[in-house]
């Protein structure tokens, strides 16, 4: 399956509001819920329960679980590997803090954007600015 299969399916969620833990398609979902419901879409279930977690992006804890789940289900792409749209892309978003927000690449370049679910917002497609961009600590492939 390509990367734009994965940006037609993201394409359907978009509007869909941001709600806490949620992963249901036009009802609610948070960044983890997008890529859980985009997964169950793709690919069927999901490979493992998701434990309850905190919406505090400035979570200052030392263990890496998003990260981790990241590296065991997805493909991790090497830096230098071609910014694809569909690429699922691991933001940290305060220095020192761990990896709490995710989106998808859904197009590259100067004028780049990614997909995610944004409290306040819901799901959007967002341009991938230098303040963004510089908070990416991964690069996966989903499928």
């Amino acid at each position: 399956m390509s990367g734009e299969v994965v940006l037609a399916e993201l394409r359907l969620w978009l509007g869909t509001p941001y709600l806490h833990q949620a992963s249901k398609r036009g009802v609610g979902c948070d960044c983890l819920g997008l890529l859980r419901g985009v997964w169950r879409s793709l690919r069927g279930p999901e490979p493992c329960a998701v434990p309850p977690y905190s919406a505090d992006w400035a979570e200052a804890g030392r263990r890496e679980v998003l990260r981790e789940a990241a590296e065991l289900y997805l493909t991790p792409l090497p830096p230098e590997a071609p910014e694809l749209p569909g690429e699922v892309l691991l933001f940290r978003m305060f220095e020192g803090s761990i990896a709490k927000h995710l989106g998808f690449r859904a197009s590259a370049g100067p004028q780049g954007s990614f997909i995610h679910a944004y409290s306040g917002h819901g799901v959007v497609e967002s341009a991938l600015t230098a303040p963004w961009a510089r908070r990416i600590t991964g690069r996966y492939r989903l499928i």
